[in-house]
């Protein structure tokens, strides 16, 4: 009679530490490691080059913006606070993607973007409707490709960096800052040139 409650309240003890568990193995699963390091070196984009690429971008409540390197999560954050925008902000270090995440709910936005570690050059993007970037050249014209793969009016803005020999449907010069707008073109359309 005493090895029935035993092997109960061994099974119950194996229970709750199995369920300790869950949560941390669900938390792993969330951020898988990083194959590799960042391509660039974080540098947040000035509260005023956010509010530019955002007014080019005409973003608003329907949209779901993707940030391409996201860092601390600004640009997401503020397209959520102004305009209601939802968004998801990507980045490959695990700090920016903790930073990110305390921002969005410091600013009480927690329930409209998200911020994920991740590639930016192997994740889905097919959501988005207005995508921002702040990389260096070689990235955005390395991103070219997939970007062509997004539903067509889909808007690209970039901070300070062009896309190689894209022609800019628009570029904004301010002071020391240059922001420039792009459409995705319809399928097999090229875009235009310089």
């Amino acid at each position: 009679m005493t090895i029935r409650p035993r092997r109960d309240w061994l099974a119950a003890c194996a229970g709750l530490a199995g369920a300790a568990m869950l949560p941390a193995r669900a938390r792993a699963q969330q951020a898988p490691p990083a194959t590799r390091g960042p391509d660039v070196v974080f540098v947040p984009t000035p509260r005023e080059g956010v509010d530019e690429m955002l007014a080019v971008a005409k973003v608003g409540p329907k949209d779901v913006l993707y940030d391409l390197g996201s860092g601390d999560g600004r640009i997401p954050i503020t397209a959520a606070q102004r305009w209601g925008t939802r968004g998801v902000g990507v980045d490959i270090d695990p700090q920016r993607i903790e930073e990110a995440n305390a921002n969005a709910v410091a600013a009480k936005v927690a329930d409209r973007v998200r911020f994920v570690q991740g590639d930016l050059f192997e994740m889905d993007r097919t959501p988005a409707t207005v995508i921002t970037l702040y990389l260096l050249p070689d990235l955005n014209v390395k991103l070219r490709p997939t970007l062509l793969k997004l539903e067509a009016g889909t808007r690209i803005v970039s901070h300070d960096f062009a896309m190689g020999d894209w022609r800019p449907a628009r570029r904004i010069e301010k002071g020391n800052r240059t922001v420039y707008f792009w459409t995705v073109p319809p399928p097999g359309k090229p875009y235009p040139k310089l």
